[in-house]
């Protein structure tokens, strides 16, 4: 199922940033639609609170559509689908590189990077009445759940399970989907990947007593030595359910667009983006994290020369070589 969500372009009294006096309007799009993930996920918090941001001060309408997440994201935007998206650099390198499940062998490079987003941590969470404490406590044959098919989770969490010796049954769906089957018992545990804190985690724990478990360091050296991660710590204040920081890893996201997009309205957009940090963590806490000095996390994908002239303008710096 597709959902967009609409967001009527306003010029007036919510302008953040002030009225965009843009230079050059030619090919601009009447509307524009950013790809997400699916509801209960951090994708589309933030993905649509953004897009109604840039749409009130831009004014240009947009929207954002739930989606299978990173992987579908980078088929989408490649073809002009849609010409933003929210993607983890695991998936986004995998599908530049030809290797999508999507679609093996077709290289989706025609999309470029806009700016950084956040970390997404690779955390799993279980009912505290299931007695499990840590990974070496699930027991074989475990159903867990690992968001929708495709999804970076998806993707890599059942790789770093097996790597683990986790023996697992494996179950798709919505991370608000997965959740209600957790609290109803009828799988065991929920391995997810976005970015904190996670909706259907803060959603568990209102509702019922949830373990979230992180790596111990035997566990977190394997998987960072085997996979595109790095380690990450949950600070404790993230969700109630957690009475010290969790060790886990993380994968670094990007918000995407068709490099085909006008050099202007990707420059107003970034421009927007990176100057207003606190309307961002107001649209979803992770955005603490989308700021201008992460954009050196992205080794992945070309630059929009956009994006790439915001960063340049403002001591970033972002050689030629990178940008598309």
């Amino acid at each position: 199922m597709k959902l967009q969500v609409i967001v009527a372009a306003a010029l007036a009294t919510s302008v953040v940033a002030g009225p965009v006096v843009a230079q050059d309007r030619a090919g601009w799009p009447d509307n524009f639609t950013v790809g997400t993930a699916s509801q209960g996920g951090t994708y589309f918090a933030y993905g649509s609170g953004w897009a109604n941001f840039v749409a009130e001060n831009l004014g240009v309408s947009g929207g954002a559509e739930i989606t299978g997440g990173p992987v579908q994201n980078m088929a989408l935007v490649h073809t002009g689908d849609l010409k933003f998206g929210l993607t983890t650099l695991g998936p986004a390198r995998e599908s530049m590189d030809g290797e999508s499940p999507l679609a093996p062998g077709m290289k989706m490079d025609n999309v470029c990077a806009m700016f950084p987003m956040y970390e997404t941590p690779f955390s799993i969470t279980a009912l505290s009445s299931s007695g499990i404490t840590s990974i070496s406590d699930i027991p074989d044959g475990a159903t867990i759940g690992f968001g929708p098919a495709g999804s970076t989770s998806d993707t890599y969490f059942p790789r770093m399970m097996e790597t683990l010796g986790v023996k697992f049954e494996r179950r798709n769906g919505s991370w608000s989907d997965l959740g209600s089957q957790l609290q109803d018992g009828l799988i065991d545990v929920v391995a997810f990947a976005a970015g904190i804190p996670i909706p259907a985690v803060s959603q568990l724990e209102v509702q019922t007593d949830v373990n979230i478990i992180g790596m111990n360091d035997e566990e977190a050296k394997k998987i960072v030595e085997a996979f595109p991660v790095s380690e990450f710590v949950i600070p404790a204040t993230t969700y109630q359910s957690l009475e010290a920081p969790s060790r886990v890893v993380s994968m670094w996201n990007f918000a995407m667009v068709n490099c085909d997009m006008p050099e202007s309205f990707v420059y107003e957009i970034t421009k927007l983006t990176m100057e207003n940090n606190e309307k961002m963590v107001s649209i979803h806490k992770a955005a603490r994290h989308s700021i201008p000095e992460n954009y050196t996390k992205n080794n992945v994908l070309p630059w929009h020369p956009g994006s790439a002239r915001w960063f340049n303008e403002n001591g970033f710096t972002i050689e030629a070589s990178a940008i598309k």
